[in-house]
């Protein structure tokens, strides 16, 4: 029996510890479950966009009515100053003649002159208005902050504006070089050399700093406490900066850590921007720990959480012993998946649990789902890398944990997700009155797509299918800049205009918005629809440069969707500069007159 158990064993071991030889099918590859799975989170995106229409719709729709009939009491008012008692009744009998008036269902029929003596109609317009976007109301609360937390925050932020013009310019550019591939034959501008500087840049320099110059305020907000050292704060930040801008310099003039993606910078470089994380990390731990409450709130637990795991991913994944071979490759998938999920997902969930209440002034719904949805991070986001290498020479045992691990982090995502639309909840009057909630709603959305969409992605087939062409670029910009960028924007434009006490005008930030929101969803379904036709070319064993030709035309409307958004990020540095900008003191020049 055991010899029996022995065998069958050592004649399964090969199975769980190698890769699957057998030929992957396209039949009926569309009734594959991420497949189909993704086309519903496809059409969750589109009704949301549609639901945050109609009810902006609505609201200028009753507004206008609301003009309307307070016009109409203003010239009856006037109209009745000016009338005898008579007239007066005479216009009382018609208007109570026309409110017990039925029609009979000849009066579409008749020959006779038009005429509304039944007061059937309500609006005639000869100039009928139609914006695109609608002004809003203005944020009147302000929050009194220290001077050197506003200046701390504001510098930052800053800082983080400039990277996202320079990082998505730079994607503009290459993104036309899918178009024109003959744009320019200088070495230093050559697609494999700017990419990373584009990924770079809005990783580490935008979506980073952004992160934790808001992180900053939710610190000593929540702490009930000034930061601990402001000194230590911006240290941070000249780090940060330093290695974003070495960094660059190095990739463009082709002085990079190989084909790792997201660690193309050199340990030097990289050394850098750690070293500013550890430094804010000890910054935000001593400000919490010298807090003046008890509770420690559960945004502080996502933040320092994120810091502390991106800290040790960034010492493993540099480590001079795990840079040859399989075991370069297994810790590139740990990196690369943790720096999106354990850096920028969990810092921003951390933003979003006191930034969101906050615009909405209302609890969170659900203390303990944030608590649920952080532990289940920490459990399954930390062993899923390996799905980036399904059917690659890894053990097939490691490819299935990780995605088993991706499928568990359907939990989390719900967690989340449904903890945020419950506390939005009530209040979805307030899409009509600010473009905050907007921003919030779409990013939140995209956190329960784009990350739910991800696992399916983690499944064999799609994978197969999917994930090394351009359907792969799809989802991450579904994530990095759906989720992420999203966020940022709905809480930079929540605490700015409270600490600065200045708002940008909401038609701009209706602009931001809708030119972010079209050119994300052109960008994604364009890539999306031929990426899928790209991996059916490869399965079926088409020559690469077939695949090539296809994508043209999906190419020139990722070039449009990416026009759009560089376009709204160009907005948006507008905006940040009318809330930021200081006031300039009058000059007033008194003469004196000699008697």
């Amino acid at each position: 029996m055991k010899r029996t158990a022995l065998l069958l064993l050592i004649s399964t071991l090969p199975q769980m510890l190698f890769a699957q030889s057998e030929p992957v099918s396209t039949e009926n590859w569309f009734a594959s479950p991420g497949v189909v799975g993704t086309l519903i989170l496809v059409f969750i995106v589109l009704m949301i966009a549609l639901i945050i229409v109609i009810i902006k719709l609505n609201d200028f729709i009753g507004r206008s009515k609301r003009k309307r009939l307070l016009k109409e009491k203003l010239e009856f008012s006037e109209e009745l100053v000016s009338l005898s008692e008579s007239e007066i009744d005479e216009i009382l009998q018609h208007r109570k003649a026309a409110l017990s008036y039925k029609l009979e269902g000849k009066e579409l029929g008749s020959d006779a002159k038009a005429s509304d003596n039944k007061g059937l109609i309500t609006k005639i317009s000869h100039k009928p208005e139609n914006p695109l976007f609608d002004e809003k109301k203005n944020t009147k609360l302000s929050l009194e902050t220290s001077e050197k937390l506003k200046a701390t925050i504001l510098l930052y932020i800053v800082a983080s504006v400039f990277w996202l013009v320079l990082g998505t310019l730079i994607g503009q550019y290459l993104g036309m070089k899918f178009i024109w591939p003959e744009m320019d034959s200088y070495s230093w501008l050559s697609f494999g050399r700017l990419r990373p500087v584009h990924t770079n840049t809005v990783f580490w320099g935008w979506a980073s700093l952004a992160m934790i110059g808001l992180g900053y305020f939710v610190i000593s907000r929540t702490s009930n406490t000034e930061i601990y050292s402001y000194r230590l704060a911006r240290l941070g930040w000249w780090l940060i900066n330093l290695s974003v801008v070495i960094g660059n310099i190095c990739l463009m003039a082709g002085i990079n850590n190989g084909g790792g993606e997201y660690r193309e910078y050199i340990w030097p470089v990289m050394s850098l921007f750690a070293l500013g994380l550890i430094i804010t990390l000890y910054n935000f731990y001593k400000t919490v720990a010298q807090r003046k409450i008890s509770e420690i709130y559960i945004s502080n637990w996502f933040i320092l959480a994120s810091l502390a795991w991106t800290i040790i991913l960034t010492v493993i994944a540099y480590l001079p012993f795990y840079q040859d071979g399989l075991g370069e490759t297994v810790i590139q998938g740990y990196y690369m998946h943790q720096g999106v999920g354990m850096w920028f997902m969990t810092f921003t969930l951390g933003l979003v649990y006191y930034y969101l209440p906050s615009s909405l002034n209302k609890p969170i719904y659900s203390y303990s789902l944030g608590v649920l949805a952080f532990w289940t991070q920490m459990l399954f986001y930390t062993l899923i890398g390996t799905h980036h290498f399904v059917f690659s020479p890894l053990p097939w045992w490691l490819q299935t944990i990780a995605i088993v691990f991706s499928a568990g982090m359907f939990i989390p995502v719900v967690a989340g997700s449904t903890n945020f639309l419950m506390t939005m909840k009530g209040s979805w009057s307030h899409i009509s009155k600010s473009y905050v909630l907007p921003f919030f709603l779409v990013g939140v959305v995209f956190y329960f797509v784009g990350s739910t969409q991800g696992s399916f992605q983690a499944f064999r087939f799609t994978n197969y299918l999917w994930h090394f062409n351009d359907f792969n670029v799809a989802h991450s910009h579904m994530t990095m800049y759906g989720i992420i960028s999203f966020l940022m924007w709905a809480c930079i434009y929540t605490i700015i205009p409270k600490i600065t006490g200045k708002e940008p005008p909401q038609v701009l930030v209706g602009a931001h918005f809708w030119l972010a929101f079209i050119g994300l969803f052109a960008y994604m379904i364009s890539l999306m629809a031929g990426g899928t036709l790209k991996g059916l070319s490869w399965i079926e064993g088409n020559p690469f440069i077939e695949s090539v030709i296809l994508m043209k035309p999906y190419w020139v409307w990722r070039a449009v969707g990416g026009s759009l958004m560089f376009v709204s990020h160009l907005v948006f540095a507008y905006n940040f500069y009318i809330m930021a900008k200081k006031e300039k003191p009058l000059n007033v020049s008194v003469k004196t007159v000699k008697a």
